[in-house]
């Protein structure tokens, strides 16, 4: 069992530097969450980072994507995984169109910390650091995102595999350092391949946390909370590793419930 560090005492900013402190040393443990007991039973279980991610769009609200969320949808699961959570970092992402200018970025922030969230994420490189440096100068800890970027599902035509060509890769690490140098204390790399995260984990001085980028080519995991326990059976992503099955035990569950009437 990964041991988590952090604990409620802390303030958000020192949960980010025990963070940092892990790279290379023990392996960062991410999940999402989105409401009260799920937050609390991940929190109490022992994982150091509880997302409030915009998949909720799709595995909370039943979207067909990221691209619906709005910023009243992530202000109201903030605050309920806030109320179960005591010790994790709880991260809320910043959906789309929420950080069109670096002071939509900052107001937008400002919200979701009011909220309950502790650190703020949005997608993007290069073309988002001024919006970042507006989020860090002011004092919210940061988490960057990049390779395949969700929000940008339609404009991309689906999801697709990033750092297959060393032009890629050279972007990626020039995104990465940049959003590093603005404050970033770490950087969830999605479907990036396995060969390119390691060289993006390699080059920089914070953690890297994957989601789809094989195995150990990262400082941690993330996971979306549906996939591990199995509650979301309609989709299920190829690199996900299911570990319980939670939707067949609610049908058998309801099944008895209705037999017994």
């Amino acid at each position: 069992m990964v041991e988590c560090l952090l604990n409620k005492a802390m303030t958000p900013l020192e949960k980010t530097k025990t963070i940092r402190a892990k790279k290379g040393q023990q392996p960062i443990s991410a999940l999402t969450a989105y409401d009260y007991p799920t937050a609390r039973l991940l929190d109490e279980a022992g994982t150091d980072i509880l997302l409030v991610g915009d998949s909720l769009g799709m595995v909370v609200l039943g979207y067909p994507d990221t691209t619906h969320v709005t910023l009243e949808h992530i202000i109201h699961h903030s605050a309920a995984v806030a109320r179960g959570a005591k010790n994790a970092l709880i991260v809320s992402d910043l959906p789309i169109n929420t950080y069109d200018t670096p002071e939509q970025a900052l107001a937008s922030s400002r919200r979701l910390i009011e909220a309950g969230g502790q650190a703020v994420k949005l997608e993007g490189g290069l073309n988002q650091i001024g919006k970042v440096k507006a989020i860090t100068e002011a004092g919210i800890p940061f988490m960057g995102h990049l390779g395949m970027l969700p929000q940008r599902v339609k404009e991309e035509g689906g999801y697709k595999k990033k750092g297959k060509s060393d032009s890629e890769v050279e972007a990626l690490i020039e995104s990465a350092l940049a959003l590093q140098e603005a404050g970033a204390f770490s950087i969830v790399l999605e479907s990036v391949i396995p060969e390119a995260s390691r060289q993006l984990t390699a080059a920089l001085d914070i953690p890297t946390i994957g989601i789809g980028c094989g195995e150990k080519t990262c400082d941690g995991e993330i996971a979306v909370i549906t996939d591990v326990i199995g509650s979301y059976p309609w989709f299920v992503p190829p690199f996900a590793t299911q570990r319980a099955n939670v939707a067949a035990d609610i049908t058998k569950a309801v099944k008895g419930y209705l037999d017994s009437l």
